[in-house]
């Protein structure tokens, strides 16, 4: 039996209410039993290393693996240490590498139906023909649209009896030329209030458009922020935010930061396509761990409050304190977040002075100048 009590989420948020594996990690392992053992398996979406390493257990070896957060990606190799599994799989990108020649995927089903899409085409257009895909997930955010887009590339679709309230769905006989008509990513649309080109690959937030928190804090950018030689856009998403900077200040060099690989890889797109990719640049980071104390001038910040399926501000703690770490005294966070979490006074303890810059029914923009 794997140890799944064993596992942790560390570096990411730990808390009572939150845990490093469910009973669909579970009910997804036994479901796929011995198949795990095929050459080529793949592992998506695994979220601290649950599938990877009961696989692992199970005698696996060369196990491809995709996880969007980084912290993912450190939690795996954490929990793989902590269990001698270390040299069993190796991280790879969303692309054709990660899936060519699979006979076996592994794939806890994501929240987002366009997230669900981009993989289910690139699985059909690049495993092997005999390929079969486990599929599974908590009933509370599984919708019958998810057997539906894995429908429109595979030829059969099979969905399990729940079990402690997980369900699993089975999908085999790939169709590659059903898979390349839905090969559409990163989507791309025209924000017309805005004049940005907004790119997006399946799993980044909002999609090819524009939210309405960052959309009130785009509405406040060019009057009120104040002027700085470097900026970072934190937990840039798209990257709408950086290329917003980067556009308006041809002076300004933008650093956008995300943890999400879907959310790198369209930032990347997104700076290109406004014409500024070589005055921003983007990279894959837990909050801003890899940024050098007081060398930012100006932050902006749109802070998740979700954790998975969870409602939990933990992330956005952090992202504060990140900010506080690596703004120069004087430096300034431009944040906007939801109005009834109430971020100001933790924005007061962690920054320094706080004062509202906007407000609508729904969001708040503060500016937090840095003691």
């Amino acid at each position: 039996m794997f140890p799944y009590e064993r596992l942790r989420r560390r570096p990411d948020v730990e808390a009572p209410n939150l845990f490093a594996s469910d009973a669909a990690d579970r009910y997804l392992a036994d479901t796929a039993g011995d198949a795990v053992l095929a050459p080529g398996l793949v592992v998506i979406g695994d979220g601290y290393g649950a599938l990877t390493l009961a696989a692992a257990a199970r005698g696996a070896r060369g196990i491809r693996v995709h996880q969007d957060p980084l912290t993912g990606e450190q939690a795996l190799d954490a929990n793989a240490r902590e269990l001698g599994l270390t040299g069993a799989y190796e991280h790879r990108a969303l692309d054709a590498d990660l899936i060519a020649g699979a006979r076996t995927v592994l794939l806890r089903l994501p929240r987002s139906l366009d997230a669900l899409e981009e993989i289910a085409a690139l699985i059909a257009e690049h495993a092997h023909p005999a390929v079969v895909v486990y599929a599974g997930g908590m009933l509370k955010h599984m919708t019958t649209a998810m057997n539906a887009v894995l429908g429109e590339v595979f030829g059969s679709v099979t969905a399990s009896l729940a079990r402690q309230k997980a369900r699993i769905l089975t999908a085999s006989e790939p169709r590659p030329a059903a898979a390349t008509a839905l090969d559409r990513w990163p989507e791309r649309a025209l924000d017309e209030e805005t004049g940005l080109w907004v790119c997006a690959h399946g799993a980044a937030f909002a999609g090819a458009s524009v939210d309405i928190g960052t959309r009130l804090l785009l509405s406040v950018l060019d009057d009120a922020v104040p002027e700085a030689r470097t900026a970072i856009d934190l937990g840039c998403g798209t990257g709408v935010l950086a290329s917003a900077l980067a556009t308006g200040r041809p002076a300004l060099q933008v650093i956008a930061t995300d943890q999400s690989a879907a959310a790198v890889a369209s930032a990347r797109a997104t700076a290109a396509a406004n014409g500024v990719a070589d005055r921003v640049r983007v990279v894959r980071d837990d909050g801003l761990a890899g940024r050098p104390d007081a060398s930012a001038d100006l932050i902006l910040l749109n802070p998740p409050f979700h954790i998975g399926g969870a409602v939990h501000t933990g992330i956005a703690h952090r992202l504060f304190a990140d900010a506080a770490r690596v703004l120069s005294p004087g430096g300034e966070l431009w944040t906007v977040w939801n109005s009834h979490l109430g971020y100001r006074p933790a924005l007061e303890r962690t920054v320094g002075p706080t004062r509202q810059i906007a407000r609508n029914a729904k969001f708040t923009v503060t500016a937090s100048r840095r003691r």
